[in-house]
This record gives C-alpha cells, sequence and structure tokens, in this order.
C-alpha cells in the first residue's frame, strides 16, 4: 500500500477522537476508509495514554462526561466492559495556600483574608454598576462578570501562565466559552456570599460540569477508548495508517475526486484517491498543504498555537495527594497544573508505593521550556514540586517526559477573523472537505464536542448534503441544523458577517 495509490470513499487526516468517531461511524456504515495518522506509535492525539515503564499518564486529564446521550452511548458502544466512576477533588494552589475548587466559605475567607475577601465583594458590586463597554479582551470579560480584584488574584496570572499572552491581548470568545455556568470567580463568589449568610442554597454539585462529583474513565486511561476505536476500523476492512505525515492534498476538478498524499519517515509515500476528505489537522498545516495554495493562505499561517509538555514523576509515597489534579496559580513555579494518575485509576499506576504524578508546563515550540532537554525538565519539575511543600526530593525514583505540541487554539485578537476567512474560501471551493474537532476547526473544544462534530460530518457524508451545520456544534456539544449559527461565538459571528459583507468578486481574496 506504501508505494501505490488506492481509492476509499473518505481519507481521514488525524487519529485523535474526531478522526477516530468519523472512521469508526464510516466504517458501520460500510464506507471505505483509510485514516493517516503523523504519530508513529499511538492514535488518540491529546487523549491518548502515554505508558513508560508500566506508569500510565494522560497528555492532561480527560474526564469523561457529556451533556450528549448520543455521544455518551457511542462511548459505551466502543468500550462497553472499560469504564470505571471516580470520585473528583481538585485544588487551587495559589501563594502558598490550597483552596478546594470548589472553593469552601470558611477556607476561602480564612486563606484570604476578611480584608481581601471585602475588597472582591466591592470590586465585584462596582464591576456590576459600572461594566466595560464595549467588551473587546478576556480581560473586560472576566472584569465584568466577576470584579477585578478577583480577576486579578485567580485569573490574570494562571491564565497568562497557560496562553503566554496579555490577558488584554486575548478574545472575549475565550472566556465566554470556557467560563460557562460556574467558573472559578463564581465559586469565589458564591463562597464569600455564604460566609456573609447572602447565600444558603446547598450546592449539589451538579449545576455545571466543573462541580461534577463523580466521573467516568477509562481504567487504563483515555487511549484505551481511542486504541479500541481504531480495532474497530481495522476489523471492518479498513486501514489506520500510522507515521504518516500529510503532505498535500488535490482537488481533481474534473472527477471532483481528491488526491491525498502522505509521507513515512522513510520517505515513501502513500497515495489516496477519495471523493471526500475529512480533516483534523491543525488549520494552518492544511491550509499549508492545499494544491493549489489557497487565496487566505495568510490567515491560517497567523493562527496561533500553544503548545504543551508533561513531565512525569515517580515519587515514593503510597498516596501522595487525594487530588485528582491541582491548578498552580503560584507566579513563583513554571507548572501550571499537576495530575495525579493514581486518582484517575489506580490501575494506571502499577506500584501500590509510589505515586505517579504529572507536571504540566505551557510553551512555544521552540521556547526555553520546550527546548530543554529531559533530564533538565524532570529536575525542574522536581525543583517545583518540593518549593510547593508537596514532596521531599529524595522521593523522586524516576521520570518521563511528553511534549505535545499544538495542544490548544489560541484565541488572539485576530483568531476568529483569519479563521471566518479561511472557512469562507474553503466552504465555497470544495464543499467535499470537512474540517472536524479542536484544530481542524481551530475552537478550543472537549473530546465530546471535537466526537460530535464528526459525527453530523458522517450524517452530512452519507445524505450527499449539508444538513448539519457543525460549526452550530457548541461547547455542551449540542447541535442545529445547517443554518443555525447561535452557537458562534460573538466573536466568529461577527467575523463570518464581515466575510459576507465583502462582494464575492474580493472575498477570498487575503
Amino acid at each position: 500500500m506504501s508505494n501505490s495509490a488506492h481509492s476509499v470513499d473518505v481519507a481521514i487526516i488525524g487519529a485523535g477522537p474526531a478522526g477516530l468517531t468519523a472512521a469508526y461511524l464510516l466504517t458501520k456504515a460500510g464506507l471505505r476508509v483509510t485514516v493517516i495518522e503523523k504519530d508513529s506509535a499511538q492514535v488518540g492525539g491529546i487523549s491518548r495514554t502515554v505508558e513508560h515503564e508500566g506508569f500510565r499518564f494522560d497528555i492532561g486529564g480527560h474526564r469523561f462526561f457529556s451533556k450528549s446521550q448520543e455521544v455518551v452511548d457511542l462511548w459505551n458502544e466502543i468500550l462497553p466492559h472499560d469504564f470505571i466512576e471516580r470520585p473528583r477533588m481538585s485544588r487551587i494552589y495559589y501563594q502558598g495556600r490550597f483552596y478546594s475548587y470548589p472553593l469552601r466559605a470558611f477556607e476561602a475567607l480564612r486563606n484570604l483574608g476578611i480584608i481581601r475577601s471585602t475588597l472582591c465583594m466591592l470590586s465585584y458590586a462596582k464591576a456590576k454598576i459600572a461594566p466595560i463597554k464595549p467588551v473587546r479582551s478576556f480581560e473586560d470579560w472576566v472584569v465584568n462578570q466577576f470584579g477585578r480584584k478577583l480577576y486579578s488574584i485567580f485569573f490574570k496570572t494562571y491564565t497568562e501562565k497557560v496562553w503566554g499572552i496579555p490577558c488584554d491581548t486575548m478574545s472575549a470568545d475565550w472566556a465566554a466559552q470556557r467560563i460557562k455556568g460556574l467558573s472559578l470567580g463564581k465559586a469565589v463568589l458564591d463562597g464569600l456570599k455564604r460566609s456573609l449568610g447572602l447565600n444558603k442554597k446547598p450546592n449539589n454539585g451538579m449545576g455545571a460540569k466543573t462541580l461534577l462529583e463523580n466521573f467516568r474513565y477509562p481504567r487504563l486511561g483515555p487511549g484505551m477508548m481511542w486504541d479500541a476505536a481504531r480495532d474497530r476500523v481495522v476489523e471492518g476492512g479498513n486501514h489506520v495508517l500510522m507515521g504518516h505525515a500529510l503532505k498535500q492534498i488535490h482537488r481533481d476538478q474534473v472527477t471532483g475526486r481528491w488526491r491525498v498524499t502522505a509521507t513515512r519517515a522513510a520517505g515513501d509515500t502513500v497515495a489516496i484517491s477519495a471523493d471526500h476528505v475529512i480533516s483534523s489537522a491543525p488549520m494552518r498545516e492544511l491550509a499549508s498543504r492545499i494544491h493549489p495554495v489557497p487565496k487566505t493562505l495568510g490567515h491560517a499561517l497567523a493562527l496561533n498555537y500553544r503548545d504543551f509538555l508533561t513531565v512525569a514523576l515517580m515519587i515514593r509515597s503510597e498516596d501522595l495527594f487525594p487530588d485528582n489534579w491541582i491548578y498552580i496559580h503560584d507566579p513563583r513555579v513554571k507548572v501550571g497544573r499537576v495530575q495525579n494518575f493514581r486518582s484517575w485509576s489506580p490501575e494506571m499506576v502499577p506500584d501500590p508505593d509510589i505515586a505517579c504524578v504529572g507536571l504540566e508546563y505551557f510553551c512555544f515550540e521552540g521556547d526555553g521550556l520546550w527546548s530543554s532537554s529531559d533530564e533538565e525538565l524532570i529536575a525542574l519539575a522536581t525543583e517545583e514540586m518540593v518549593l510547593m511543600g508537596l514532596i521531599r526530593a529524595d522521593q523522586v525514583v524516576g521520570g518521563a517526559v511528553v511534549r505535545q505540541e499544538k495542544a490548544y487554539p489560541v484565541y488572539d485578537e485576530a483568531y476568529a477573523a483569519n479563521v471566518a476567512a479561511i472557512r469562507a474560501e474553503l466552504e465555497n471551493k470544495y464543499p467535499t472537505l470537512h474540517l472536524i474537532g479542536r484544530n481542524g476547526m481551530h475552537r478550543y473544544n472537549n473530546q465530546d464536542h471535537a466526537m460530535m462534530t464528526a459525527m453530523l460530518t458522517v450524517r452530512n457524508i452519507i445524505a450527499g448534503k449539508r444538513v448539519f451545520d457543525i460549526w452550530g456544534v457548541n461547547e455542551d456539544a449540542e447541535y442545529h441544523e445547517a443554518g443555525h449559527e447561535g452557537a458562534l461565538s460573538a466573536g466568529e459571528r461577527a467575523a463570518l458577517e464581515s466575510q459576507r459583507a465583502v462582494p464575492a468578486g474580493r472575498r477570498m481574496v487575503a
């Protein structure tokens, strides 16, 4: 297969949750499918599970929760016997203190102090009386929602650590999409209200995903799900080609079919002929590989991504701490979050006397963190765990590093206009090219959201027309029929309307 072209109904770029969901459903429907995946060994993208000397760890934590029953049913169908129910516990580390998350009222008062707590309430009141208008940035949105004091304590430092850019240059879309229903600020505010007797309504933990008391999880990590999906695709007679990097896609103007070429590390090329192409590859990478080059390539190249690395430490300790993860808001350390993999599943850690934690660092590919050696990163992670008082240095008995490029699409000020321009050109020129998933659509979303975009794309392909608008899938994996754009972010909606306002003859010009 590596040296000759072969024909399929659908070629799929990327074997993450979106790509494999599409491949699985198309295989069930009896279509011929080939998936190409750049990774030489593992499927699942950032939802894969890495194994090191018997220890398993995630690339970030992945709770299996969705408000979409269709997504839950699909999880159960692919992996019917391997889910476990896990208790949820997480805390925030800020200025040398730990805060339960969601916050407990008296703990928050004790840690913040009466003066700071009162200032938070007054700042919140001011924001409600005199909000910032117009709202242009993440900072504006959060200050309006929670007050400048809460913003400065619990949002600014952590957010800038995660994204590597100032909060006042980030799109408000990020806050509106991710800080929904309940957030850290609301948790703090509710805790303070209860302390002052202003809010006595009990919290049952089910008001928003953030407060779920329990969650489902594959016993050996999320990679189990995507390994199983891949196996079902192969068992159905289709192909998942590992270690194949996308080289070029080209649509024949006469036949309407696509020619997708991919290269292996050895240098040989695979050519695939397909009626449809589904791409979950980063939008920037896809656009640069379309032939002829899109007129909106400049918009694609302007899209930015935040990269990510996990430093797993094996620590001699029976039970290091009970949290599934801890958010690190302390500016003294570079780590953003610490995962405790035994609390995700006891089967992730084979030795009862050894704990395994993952320190998550947010970075840009090629910067100082990314370019550090594994040994340097393991030493840094050890030093920061000691500084936070979580371990002693002599407890560390091993370590491993995993780098993940393009983990998060960045919502900078120009992202919405750039995405709208690319989307408009590709939809107009190439109705059989389908963008799905987090990086394929440049939309920060969860696993279930990415899956739903794939599910609806499969329905559109089988129907032979665009029945559903996958851009209308929102962060709760809800969706709408084609033409409904109510779930688009404010920035995306404005950018899309701007594209439509441009005369047709000039719309696609970068």
